[in-house]
């Protein structure tokens, strides 16, 4: 499986693309960060980042893709940004016809470090390590956006096979 992991963010947006099956390390594919510049207006800002994550999706054919969900924080001006970047994020892989899960940081810390508490520097390391990197992927976002990709591959990928198992016998045949 082929996972197109996105970390939303305004001015910076991180995109990672693994691929691997469920219980399996993950081999790193590539990975990006899309800039927009905090001077341009809104729309400008947010086409850019349409047109550059639809060309990722273009280019690397996931199979899926994975955003951070967004959470509530004490800036509202941050996470304004963060939340339209991740609808962003979302319709490019429902623009290509693929499904689009969410995770919370907590899930995606828990299933790359085994603890949903782990700080930026556990989660850098960890991603690091599973992709067999020789160097910790710059900036954070990257890392970040990694890591719900290798989050998706082990626990979206089940989660998926599970779901359409479910609807073929609700269907009336397993095949």
């Amino acid at each position: 499986m082929r996972v197109l992991g996105v970390d939303p963010g305004l001015t910076r947006c991180g995109v990672g693309v693994v691929e691997g099956v469920p219980g399996r390390p993950c081999a790193l594919v590539a990975y990006y960060v899309v800039y927009t510049d905090p001077g341009d207006e809104l729309p400008l800002r947010l086409l850019h980042l349409d047109r550059s994550l639809t060309d990722l999706v273009a280019e690397h054919r996931p199979d899926a893709v994975a955003v951070e969900r967004v959470f509530s924080q004490h800036n509202v001006r941050t996470v304004m940004g963060t939340a339209q970047a991740s609808g962003i994020a979302v319709l490019a892989g429902a623009r290509a016809g693929l499904p689009v899960q969410t995770y919370t940081p907590s899930e995606v810390k828990a299933a790359v470090t085994g603890s949903g508490q782990a700080d930026k520097a556990q989660m850098t390391a960890m991603v690091t390590r599973l992709l067999r990197l020789p160097e910790p992927p710059k900036p954070a976002d990257a890392a970040d956006a990694l890591a719900l990709a290798i989050c998706h591959v082990w626990r979206g990928g089940t989660r998926s096979k599970l779901a359409a198992a479910a609807e073929r016998a609700r269907r009336g045949g397993a095949r």
